[in-house]
């Protein structure tokens, strides 16, 4: 049946069908409002546009995320003619090339051969050292437009600070900072709903200028290592081996993708979650605790990533659902965050909230690895913003980006 207040989403609950356009601004504008119908009627569901069944329920999407009978490789337990999967395509080439190492795209051995060289740059306490520079680069950047009385965030603030100190960490000059945002947001659109031809050629000459630049890059610290975590990668090995170049350009445009592109959105989204519900900085920012549970109900409630496929690894039955080794299955993060059989008033912001933990860092050995960055950089930006603009206020009734399964602002013009 259609919902009343949501007819461009039908719901078939007694077969667990559900049509819904991803495209449809009414739906990407406003998804937790879908969300909240989906865990009313029908939890667990096949999309029919999607052609896969999706999770949304709290318990399901944090086991099947940590549930070792799924993984995000295939072909490494069958065949493509096996499981009648179509042939790579030549015009995406360079793009598969740029993903064939991905630690997003892998799973043991070589997911934990790569991450365990990765790790050791984002732990907490390597992280931690970074405070006083993201401090700087927050103040910097708030000391260009203060005096202007007003700003458009993403470009002047969001933009600068994730993608300035993920290249700095891996050992990309500043002066990169623009061409790495036009490189990734031409890259991720491969991951986002209905992605046209054009969409996939963009994202295949990204992935070749990309690829090319960190090539040479690696190059430089092969002859000269320096004090950042590409040397550390070119140089360290594992089990008496070094990383290729091959897995060392897709784990350093994975890095530089995953440690900026969620982070961007999340900055956006979270002040305007804040300015909409005309909560009290003040409050929200009284000391680290506040702080913290603040970043994590924004977090909950707008989260910047929304979907996270697996393949079944082999046959297996789930919610009463049989897969057959090869099937797709897909979790919804974002509505997860929203199961209500998990969180009070799911669709209310209660910085104040105390329940468990949100997924939208996703959970088991593909646990966002960037998280205790991001993590940081939020809990930095969001007081400093507030406490040096007062009277922060949102000017222009922000426009969702029409990126799902991603989740940010095209711009947020505030003034003060």
């Amino acid at each position: 049946m259609t919902t009343p207040h949501l007819p461009f989403l039908t719901i078939d609950a007694a077969n667990r069908r559900v049509s819904l356009d991803g495209r449809d601004p009414a739906f990407y504008r406003d998804p937790n409002a879908v969300y909240a119908a989906l865990h009313a009627q029908c939890p667990t569901f096949w999309w029919e546009e999607q052609k896969k069944w999706y999770f949304t329920g709290y318990d399901h999407v944090n086991g099947l995320l940590r549930d070792r009978r799924f993984g995000r490789q295939i072909l490494h337990v069958a065949s493509r003619a096996e499981l009648g999967l179509p042939e790579p395509q030549p015009h995406v080439a360079h793009f598969d090339a740029a993903e064939a190492w991905s630690l997003l795209e892998l799973e043991p051995p070589e997911h934990t051969r790569l991450r365990t060289l990765v790790n050791r740059a984002f732990v907490s306490r390597m992280i931690e050292k970074l405070t006083p520079e993201i401090t700087d680069l927050c103040h910097q950047a708030i000391d260009r437009f203060e005096k202007d009385g007003k700003v458009e965030l993403l470009s002047a603030f969001a933009d600068i600070l994730p993608v300035t100190m993920i290249a700095r960490m891996i050992g990309i000059p500043d002066e990169m900072g623009p061409q790495l945002l036009k490189w990734s947001h031409a890259y991720v659109r491969m991951y986002m709903f209905g992605r046209t031809h054009a969409d996939e050629l963009a994202a295949d000459k990204a992935a070749q200028e990309f690829s090319d630049y960190v090539r040479g890059v690696i190059a430089e610290r092969r002859a000269e290592p320096r004090d950042d975590l590409l040397s550390h990668m070119v140089h360290t090995e594992h089990r008496g081996q070094l990383l290729t170049d091959d897995e060392l350009i897709s784990t350093t445009i994975v890095l530089l993708n995953a440690g900026h592109e969620a982070t961007v959105h999340q900055i956006g989204n979270a002040v305007r979650t804040i300015l909409e519900n005309g909560a009290d900085p003040a409050v929200l920012f009284a000391d680290q605790k506040a702080t913290e549970r603040t970043v994590e109900e924004c977090l909950r409630i707008s989260a910047p990533v929304h979907i996270f496929d697996r393949f079944a690894l082999e046959d297996v039955e789930l919610d009463g659902i049989r897969f057959r080794r090869g099937d797709k299955v897909a979790m919804i993060l974002a509505a997860a965050n929203l199961d209500p059989k998990k969180f009070s008033d799911p669709l209310v912001f209660k910085p104040d909230r105390n329940e468990g933990a949100n997924l939208s860092f996703g959970a088991g050995i593909h646990f966002c690895i960037g998280a205790p960055l991001a993590r940081l950089e939020l809990n930095i930006a969001l007081p400093i913003l507030f406490q040096r603009l007062p009277g922060l206020r949102i000017a222009t009734p922000p426009v969702v980006k029409d990126v799902y399964h991603f989740h940010g602002l095209e711009a947020l013009e505030l003034e003060w």
